[in-house]
């Protein structure tokens, strides 16, 4: 008999798997994977950035974990050795007419405890990244880079060394909840087990439905963002990272430049529609998911209202040239011949029946399971906050 049987390898779920084990070294408890290896999918496709807590509402679950992980990370990564740099970013405001979101950004970012948030006028900003334009801007010193690969594989590792056990290559097909215990059944096993806690990322919504039913009104929609790399010889055009004032009306961060942590710099991404739940590309299409995603109710809605956005994205994800334009608003000295093809993540974004892109994350509870249905960008950053805070509910069942 298994305590806690935890479905999704990456971040989040490592973390949580982790956080249960120190915590209650007594519990059984499997982590689940269907892939050969951990941190697979959007943990492992991500573009590195440690996450200051800037952007979110104060006091919704996006703040007040992105604010404790923040933190959590850092000790933790000072523990392990693992490297990081807290390099700060720019945000920029390349016309007038985002002023007004820049200083929101900055009474929020005061708001949930950031200290040294410096407004800039654009000579300020070019001290820092002499190849910027724009009309002001805004430096956090929070922010920086990290590689949370390797961040997950020492989860991993710590939550087995505690005696937790992952079972990787192995694909969750059923979940029957019980009275006091649950079957999960997976292509080559058969689990019981006391609690479900649902970690599934792309596929979290179809997880849920399996130990709530029809009781779940969210799915997830695959969102990919496509990256391109800095050639070599122009990498001195970016510093650090650079941002856009990013549109209040979309949960996108806008194309921006980030230094990675291995080196190298990334441009993107662009949010385009994926045709699949894993479509890395522009060829990935699994029709049945794609019918899935065009037919529900809240993607029509989301559609009807952004399909201008929308169109831009897709326009960017054909066209280098008007992808190199987006990125020109933020310096204008990039060229499309300086750009090379970089790679590509897919953003689980749920999405309600009304059309409401959820923008915090979101934890649906039965009983016999703990579904964590919505846990977008910074959950990497907030990995060990939300492991905290999923783990906080298991116990409380124990």
């Amino acid at each position: 008999m298994i305590d806690v049987t935890i479905i999704g390898g990456g971040i989040v779920g490592l973390a949580t798997a982790l956080q249960l084990k120190q915590q209650r070294p007594d519990l059984t408890i499997v982590l689940i994977e269907k892939e050969p290896a951990v941190a697979r999918h959007q943990t492992g496709h991500n573009s590195g950035v440690i996450h200051s807590g800037l952007y979110y509402k104060p006091g919704s679950l996006k703040a007040t974990n992105c604010i404790r992980g923040y933190q959590l990370l850092l000790d933790f990564c000072n523990a392990e050795g693992i490297a990081y740099d807290l390099c700060g970013k720019i945000v920029v405001a390349t016309k007038q007419e985002e002023i007004p979101q820049l200083d929101m950004l900055h009474t929020r970012g005061q708001q949930n405890g950031l200290g040294g948030l410096r407004r800039m006028s654009l000579a300020e900003l070019r001290e820092i990244e002499p190849h910027v334009n724009g009309v002001a801007g805004m430096f956090v010193p929070q922010t920086g880079i990290i590689d949370y690969k390797e961040v997950s594989d020492k989860y991993a590792e710590k939550f087995q060394a505690l005696g937790g056990e992952i079972r990787l290559a192995e694909r969750v097909e059923q979940v029957t909840p019980g009275n006091s215990i649950s079957i999960v059944v997976t292509d080559k096993n058969r689990y019981e087990t006391k609690l479900v806690v649902n970690c599934a990322g792309l596929y979290s919504d179809k997880i849920a439905q399996l130990t709530q039913r029809d009781a779940v009104d969210v799915r997830i929609i695959p969102f990919r963002g496509e990256y391109f790399k800095i050639r070599p010889e122009k990498e001195y055009l970016v510093k650090n990272l650079i941002y856009p004032v990013p549109d209040p009306n979309f949960p996108f961060l806008g194309v921006h430049f980030t230094r990675m942590i291995h080196g190298g710099v990334e441009a993107g991404p662009n949010a385009v529609l994926a045709f699949q739940r894993e479509g890395y590309t522009k060829s990935d299409i699994n029709l049945k998911e794609l019918f899935e995603t065009l037919s529900w109710p809240g993607f029509q809605k989301v559609a009807a209202k952004y399909w201008q956005t929308g169109l831009g994205e897709m326009y960017r994800s054909f066209s280098k040239a008007a992808f190199t334009r987006a990125l020109q608003e933020l310096i204008p000295d990039v060229q499309e011949n300086d750009l090379e093809s970089g790679g590509a993540g897919v953003r689980a974004q749920a999405c309600d029946r009304t059309g409401g892109l959820l923008d915090d994350f979101a934890i649906l509870e039965t009983d016999k399971a703990i579904n964590v249905v919505n846990a977008p960008s910074p959950a990497a950053t907030s990995s060990l906050a939300i492991g905290q805070t999923v783990s906080e509910k298991v116990l409380a069942r124990f």
